[in-house]
């Protein structure tokens, strides 16, 4: 068992840091005017709608059932709702005296988009835990399937590390910060492993399981709708954000559709 935990870990450190090739891809670039910013907010908050709306609630729906799974979908909805009041903002890039008059309104916006940037690596987090439990379960049936599975998810993972670091880099103007953060989230695939190896209960039902995968797709469509959107509506207007929102929507549906076909048959997301 510790040489399979081993490689599991391995493999999920492949899928898990290439959130981190997503973040180097936005630091190499200079930091992006609002309107770009707002359109790569529409489409962080395609991806994480789809995620939400599209496989976690709809496994919950599908294997618990209509009322129960809308119960724990809004369950996380209610819960993220409370503790997003005292999710704190990290201290914001330093401006000049001479550029406070000017600066005033984008400080106001590096607020908000930290704040998001924030609230986007917690649910990007929150996803990738049960992808690291898929990593360990995949190589257990054998390390060809581990491997498989783990590449899909590295495919799968970069945009998601793009959708962390941007918001961070604009805000801080820190390179390292949004590496650091985007990379963060990123580790939470390993923690899958180390869960379902040694701390994940043997007596927790599926259903329960389903159920909590459910609510987490509850806390991820709150602070999409509530922190992303109404930004990507600010920044680039709601015709274009829309559009972007719908493009992410579609991107992150094909990735999970490939990443779904990398599963033996009895395995699901």
């Amino acid at each position: 068992m510790g040489y399979q935990v081993l490689v599991a870990l391995a493999l999920s450190l492949v899928g898990g840091l290439s959130t981190s090739f997503g973040a180097l891809l936005v630091i190499v670039n200079e930091t992006p005017n609002l309107k770009m910013l707002g359109l790569l907010q529409g489409f962080a908050a395609g991806l994480m709608l789809s995620i939400s709306l599209l496989d976690l609630a709809h496994n919950a729906i599908n294997s618990i059932g209509f009322l129960k799974g809308n119960l724990w979908f809004f369950g996380g909805v209610i819960f993220f709702a409370i503790i997003a009041n005292f999710i704190p903002e990290p201290t914001l890039a330093p401006v000049s005296k001479k550029d406070e008059g000017g600066k005033d309104t984008l400080k106001k916006h590096r607020r908000q988009v930290l704040f998001s940037g924030i609230v986007t690596a917690i649910g990007i987090s929150l996803h990738n835990l049960p992808e690291g439990m898929a990593v360990f379960l995949g190589s257990m049936k054998g390390l060809r399937v581990g491997v498989n599975l783990a590449l899909a998810i590295a495919l799968h993972n970069i945009p998601e590390g793009v959708a962390v670091a941007l918001p961070v880099y604009f805000a801080t103007q820190s390179k390292w910060q949004a590496f650091k953060l985007a990379t963060l989230s990123g580790l939470a695939e390993p923690l899958g492993v180390v869960i379902v190896a040694y701390l994940f209960p043997s007596s927790l039902s599926p259903e329960i399981l389903e159920g909590l995968l459910g609510s987490v797709g509850g806390v991820m469509a709150f602070l999409t709708l509530h922190e992303m959107l109404p930004l990507a509506f600010d920044y680039a207007g709601q015709k274009l954000a829309v559009k972007a929102v719908f493009l992410g929507m579609a991107f992150m549906s094909a990735s999970l559709y490939f990443l779904e076909i990398s599963l033996p048959q009895e395995m699901s997301f």
